[in-house]
Formats: C-alpha cells, structure tokens, sequence
C-alpha cells in the first residue's frame, strides 16, 4: 500500500496564494477556479462519493486509501489558512510515508484542534503544541507578519516537524503544559461537581455553571483563538450538546460548537438559530446600560454574550428563559449541507 501511495501522489504543498493558476488538491478549506479535488468538510462543499468525513484529515487519511484518481493531473496541495486538522490532512497527502503508521494519533490532533474533543491525552497536548507554534506571543518560530506568508511559513515547518511531536510529545512540554493544566484543572472541577453541566436536549443545550470563585485562565482554540474557562476540551469531552451556555456570576456566554459549522458527519447536529433578536430581547430587559451581542449564524462558533464581558443585572432564570424560547422557536438559520449558503 506505501509503494502504491508513494507511486500514485507525488504531490508537494504550495501556499494558496502563490497557486497562480495551476490545477490543485485543497484539503480543509475553500476551492480555486483551478481546484480540481477538495477534500473539506466545511459547509456547502459537497464531499467526493465515499469520503465524506467529520474532519478534512479524516477524508485526505480516505483518499489515501483508494485508487487516487479523483485528483487527475493535479500536484499541488493546498490550503487557505493554517490550523490542525488543515496540518493533517496536508501532511497525509504530501508525506503519506510519515503520516500512515501515525495515522490514529493524527487524526486525534485534528479532531481535539477542531472540535475540542479527544480521547488520547497525547492528541490534544499536540494540538495544544501545534497551537502554541502559530501563536504570535508563544511560537518558537519567527512568525512572519504578513497573514499569507505566515500561513505558508507554518505548514512549511511543521510538515518536517510533526513526526518528532508525534514520537517525543514531551520534548514540546513547555509549549502545553499550560494549557494542559488548565484542562485538567476543569476536569477535575466537572468531575467534583464544583461545575455543573445540566443537558436540555430537546433544544440540544449544555448548560454550564461556574462558581464565581473559580478563576481559570484562557485556553487555546484551533490554532488562533482564546476562549475564556472552563476549557473548551473539558466542557465538549463532558457533553454531547453542540449549544453551550456557560454561566458565572452575572456573566454569561452562549455559543454554538464548531461541529454545527462544518458538514459534520456522525451525526446531523440541531440547525444553529440566529440569536440576534435573543441579544436584543436580552438587552431591552437590562435595568442597567448592559448590551448583548450575538454573531450570525455563520460565523464559525458564533457567540452570545454581553458588550465587554460585563455582568448582566438580569436574574439567571431570565437569561435562560429567553434563550431556551428563541432556540426552540427560531427558524433553523444554518444549513452546512446544502449546495450554497443563504444571504444574510
């Protein structure tokens, strides 16, 4: 199977802007004019017969697996933007030799860097690792400034870097360990009890409540964002609700999980609701000169919660009340599996 791998690719990796033209593979990201396979599982891209996948690696591991002749003359691979499940799945196709016999603990570092869940500690400590190394302020690398050369700069480095993460992940130790401490600090806390996660599944909710006096810092998400606590592995390991709605204090913050986004495969997850009209409803009972935002449904883990993190004067039940209503009364706003998106 290597040999017929090796025989059957030839292919080499070329950042997304230089393509200028030629006939490529994209994995885990949008097409070219010129792209003639894309292996993605992002919304309205429909997947090649027999490879669709919940995660872009998950389907470039599949393609690895057949004839390979869905890609014709095409040589490049390719991407758009850089985080791990693009990293895999690019490095299936461009060092298919490395990739296979690490394939499981690859397909676990795309799968704990999209969706936040793991099942191998080792996984998510590399997407912790991968993470850190496209993070401007931590990366051991000097980062380049423009956006598009740095996205071509990380693959580029990571590809002859990866098999050393994946065989010696704690020679990387400096680079999750805090990270790693955070997650198993919310582990433990949703295991004692000390956080609460309440499921309503008719509107396939997660609700989850943080003592005021736990103080967690923020951890990472995909390879270029900062959530605040608990950790986004935690929660998502602890339940199988795509809406979130934690709550602390007088703070809150509602969000829909990235498998809602993307053509998740698994399982149809419950269509995301525009919670804007939610944001103002909440926002109009505020005694004080509190606002809530809400993001579009598009956005790729939309968020609602109030301007500048600041603590709503509204009683939790009310808060509750209002998002519960709007989600199980609001028309389904996001549908990743058709042909084309809708204009917003």
């Amino acid at each position: 199977m290597l040999r017929a791998v090796r025989e059957s690719t030839l292919m080499r990796y070329l950042p997304y802007h230089r393509l200028d033209g030629r006939p490529n593979v994209v994995v885990d990201g949008s097409p070219t004019l010129n792209t003639i396979l894309s292996l993605t599982h992002w919304p309205h891209l429909p997947a090649p017969a027999d490879l669709a996948r919940d995660l872009s690696a998950q389907m470039a591991f599949a393609y690895l697996g057949t004839g390979m002749e869905l890609h014709g003359s095409a040589t490049t691979v390719t991407n758009n933007h850089f985080d791990q499940d693009g990293l895999v799945g690019l490095f299936a196709l461009v060092n298919p030799e490395e990739a296979l016999p690490r394939r499981g603990l690859l397909e676990g570092l795309a799968e704990a860097g999209d969706f936040a869940t793991f099942r191998d500690r080792t996984a998510v400590r590399l997407a912790m690792t991968v993470a850190a190394y496209a993070d401007q302020q931590r990366s051991p690398l000097h980062l380049e400034d423009d956006p598009s050369e740095r996205v071509a700069q990380l693959y580029s480095e990571l590809f002859g870097l990866l098999p050393e993460l994946c065989d010696h992940p704690d020679r990387s130790r400096p680079l999750w360990a805090e990270d790693d401490d955070v997650l198993a600090r919310s582990e433990q806390l949703i295991a004692a009890g000390a956080i609460r996660i309440t499921e309503l599944p008719d509107v396939d909710l997660a609700i989850v409540d943080v003592p005021e006096r736990v103080q967690l810092p923020d951890a990472y998400r995909f390879a270029h964002l900062r959530d605040p606590g608990p950790h986004p592995s935690a929660v998502a390991n602890a339940t199988d609700r795509f809406a979130v709605l934690t709550r602390q204090g007088g703070q809150y913050r509602f969000y829909y999980r990235y498998e809602s986004w993307v053509a998740y495969r698994s399982r149809r997850p419950r269509p995301r609701r525009d919670l804007r009209r939610a944001a103002q409803e909440l926002t109009s009972c505020e005694p004080g000169p509190v606002t809530w935002t809400a993001q579009p449904s598009g956005a790729l883990e939309p968020v609602l919660t109030t301007d500048d993190g600041a603590a709503s004067d509204l009683e939790p039940d009310r808060v509750l009340e209002v998002i519960v209503r709007h989600l199980a009364l609001g028309p389904p706003d996001w549908d990743p599996y058709s042909a084309s998106p809708r204009d917003r």
